[in-house]
C-alpha cells in the first residue's frame, strides 16, 4: 500500500462517501503461520484517499489520510487508475485508528 501522498486521484466521492484503499490482508497469524489465500479473511481496516464534501446538515469527521475500520462487508469494490478501492459511506466506518 502506497502512502497516501503518492496517491493523487481523479476521483471526487459525492455526498457522505468516502473512498478508502484496504490495507492488505494477513500473510501470516501471530504465531508466524503462513496463511494460504483461499483461507484470508477480507481486511476491514484501511487508509482515507478521498472524501466527498458531506450532507448539507452532516459534515464528514474523517479526512485524507486517516487509518480506519470498517464492517466486513462494507462499501463497494471499485478499480481505478489500475488499483483497488472501497467506496463506502462514512457511516459504514466504525472507527478511526
Amino acid at each position: 500500500m502506497s502512502t497516501v501522498a503518492e496517491v493523487k486521484l481523479n476521483v471526487t466521492p459525492l455526498a457522505d462517501r468516502v473512498l478508502v484503499e484496504a490495507a492488505p490482508a494477513e500473510e501470516k497469524t501471530a504465531f508466524g503461520i503462513i496463511i494460504p489465500d483461499t483461507a484470508k479473511e477480507k481486511p476491514q481496516r484501511g487508509v482515507v484517499v478521498a472524501v466527498g464534501p458531506g450532507k448539507k446538515d452532516e459534515p464528514l469527521t474523517v479526512k485524507v489520510g486517516d487509518t480506519v475500520l470498517y464492517g466486513k462487508y462494507a462499501g463497494t469494490e471499485i478499480t481505478v487508475e489500475g488499483r483497488e478501492y472501497l467506496i463506502m459511506r462514512e457511516s459504514d466506518i466504525f472507527a478511526i485508528v
